[in-house]
């Protein structure tokens, strides 16, 4: 299998190989390192860009000036490797003030506080030439009903999120933002649970054409949804702006696993539809995105085992992404999908200027009993892709 190369794209958040293993339940496992010393490991494994909060870099409290050095630095390992900054976000989940959400906590100066938060790593992502900056609300929601007025809550969303927007419009920067939707975990119940939660909040958006989405696997597959088509609904919806990879096993909590040691085949068939587009529209939206993982390397690994991980999420796309080529040029797939009317799905339901009138008196001799019989052919179909993913 060929190894990663620059073209693929292949993205890591500092967060994820910067992850020491701590949980609720134990101490960190491993030390951590400067964020440069990650840069340079990521660049020596093929990886094309990094990721990053702003407290990844600095702490919390840290003064301006202490800022300014430590991302000057950062920059220039980053600018050394050859290496690009995609995608910058800000963290108001971790620090006690946040503990009922940054731009939704009942405490009007908390939501003045955390706006202005998110404003200052709006400007670092333009300082440091992100195209994309993340807005992951961790502690945005509840655990009690009677705690939130959830009317008020997404007005408070919404505004905050038009601010942002607003203000990246007003600066010129070349920044988009993309929503990432989470059912829960910190929280009893996040805001903006799924896909669709976040596109409908979108919509509703007086700036919501330079906002979009950043859906993650296991974020979806926790909430016992399909991650694929969430993926498919963001880019029918010209809303696919990013993208968080990684492995979850079902209802559990956030695992963020290597990505395809969870759910492989919705992995296979994930990485199909962003290599090769939907099968029945050829000229239709594609992701163009960076391929952006985030997980965690397991805390019973030490360093050498951090980079083995990172390794495995790419190697793992690449061979599924090889995989997916070989099922679409398939012959046999091809035959399977026409037989199961796949492609004809992409064929309007009614005629080329044809009346509502029109279509309802046509097709006076289609037989509903008849028809019933049709064989879909959907099992040979995916066990098709079962034989492609396995040998």
């Amino acid at each position: 299998m060929r190894l990663p190369t620059r073209e693929d794209r292949f993205s890591f958040g500092l967060w994820t190989v910067g992850w020491t293993g701590i949980d609720p339940f134990g101490a960190p496992t491993r030390p951590a390192l400067r964020p440069w010393d990650y840069v340079e490991r990521l660049a020596e494994i093929g990886a094309w860009g990094i990721s990053f909060h702003d407290n990844d870099v600095y702490a919390f409290d840290t003064d301006e000036a202490e800022q300014d050095r430590i991302l000057d630095r950062l920059k220039t390992t980053v600018d050394s490797a050859g290496l690009t900054i995609e995608m910058i976000t800000t963290n108001t989940f971790t620090h006690p003030v946040f503990k009922d959400g940054g731009l939704t906590s009942n405490d009007r100066s908390v939501r003045r506080f955390g706006l202005r938060k998110v404003l200052r790593a709006v400007d670092v992502a333009a300082r440091m030439g992100a195209s994309t900056f993340v807005m992951w609300g961790g502690r945005e929601g509840s655990e009690y009903d009677g705690s939130k007025d959830v009317f008020s809550a997404l007005e408070r969303y919404k505004e905050g999120i038009d601010t942002v927007a607003a203000y990246i419009k007003s600066r010129g920067y070349d920044l988009r933002i993309a929503l990432e939707p989470k059912p829960n975990e910190p929280r009893g119940d996040i805001f903006l649970p799924t896909v669709g939660h976040a596109l409908a909040l979108i919509a509703e958006l007086e700036h919501g054409d330079i906002v979009g989405l950043n859906p993650e696997t296991g974020h979806e597959q926790m909430a016992n949804l399909n991650f694929t088509h969430a993926i498919a609904q963001a880019l029918w919806s010209g809303k696919l702006f990013h993208i968080d990879l990684n492995g979850q096993r079902g209802l559990k909590y956030d695992q963020d696993l290597v990505f395809g040691h969870g759910d492989l085949i919705s992995a296979f068939f994930s990485v199909d539809l962003l290599e090769n587009g939907f099968p029945g529209c050829p000229d239709g939206p594609r992701y163009t995105g960076p391929r952006h993982f985030d997980y965690k390397p397991s805390r019973t690994e030490h360093l050498p085992g951090v980079w083995e991980s990172a390794k495995a999420c790419m190697d793992t796309y690449l061979r599924l992404a090889a995989k997916a080529r070989a099922f679409r040029q398939d012959p046999r797939v091809i035959d399977a999908m026409t037989y199961a009317g796949v492609f004809d799905l992409a064929r309007p339901t009614l005629g080329d200027g044809e009346s509502i009138e029109a279509f309802r008196s046509a097709d006076a001799d289609f037989d509903p009993d008849a028809v019933a019989q049709r064989d879909f052919g959907f099992v040979g179909l995916q066990q098709l892709a079962v034989e492609h993913l396995i040998g």
